[in-house]
């Protein structure tokens, strides 16, 4: 089961490790750049973050709780993004730079995220907190589009705005793990359909008055 951040935050603040602990993670990310996590053993994590392996031992049991602590660090990367993205934009570049934004982050990151699909496929209580963590993306804009309308929406409208994160997501995901074509991941083709796809689905231009 994955640890919870607050979890992990105690047992690095216990053993004063912070530094170690970032560092640890900072370095498993850049890892991952080049290769699969699964070629990736803890010695040579280790070795180039510039600890030795008991380093990594004093603050991770195991493998499995050192990638949860990754997956901790990614939803607090990612929930940053989401705050200033929906602080910084209007509304007329609020979607086509969200989308923009979760492709490119998850391509990016494409090996690390690959590593997190295949652990939820045998451990389902994995990806609790990270669809918690897609919920309160689809929270953040249906908030967006309330106090711009000044009205709840309807069950209908709050669902199609949910289910345009749902394709959203999902595409991505798909484009990662199966690489299906037509359209792939790394091509600008592909934000600027998914990106039409969201507004067709979520009716997010005729709710914020943008339709021309």
């Amino acid at each position: 089961m994955i640890l919870s951040q607050a979890a992990l935050g105690r047992r690095i603040t216990q053993s004063r490790g912070r530094k170690t602990y970032d560092r640890l993670i900072r370095t498993a990310f850049e890892l991952l750049k080049r290769r699969d996590l699964e070629s990736i053993t803890v010695a040579e994590l280790a070795r180039a973050a510039g600890y030795s392996v008991g380093g990594f031992y004093a603050r991770f049991r195991s493998k499995d709780e050192f990638f949860a602590a990754m997956v901790a660090e990614h939803i607090a990367q990612r929930t940053t993004a989401r705050n200033r993205l929906f602080a910084d934009l209007p509304d007329e570049e609020l979607v086509s730079t969200l989308i923009e934004d979760l492709v490119t982050f998850y391509w990016e990151r494409r090996r690390f995220w690959r590593a997190a699909l295949i652990r939820s496929t045998r451990d389902p209580a994995f990806w609790k907190p990270l669809r918690k963590h897609g919920r309160e993306f689809a929270d953040a804009l249906i908030a967006r589009i309330t106090g711009n309308i000044g009205r709840p929406l309807t069950s209908n409208e709050d669902a199609n705005v949910r289910f345009a994160f749902q394709v959203a997501l999902g595409t991505i995901n798909n484009a990662i793990f199966n690489r299906p074509g037509p359209m792939f991941i790394g091509q600008a083709v592909f934000i600027e359909n998914l990106v039409r796809a969201f507004r067709l689905v979520s009716g997010y231009d005729r709710l914020m008055g943008l339709e021309s």
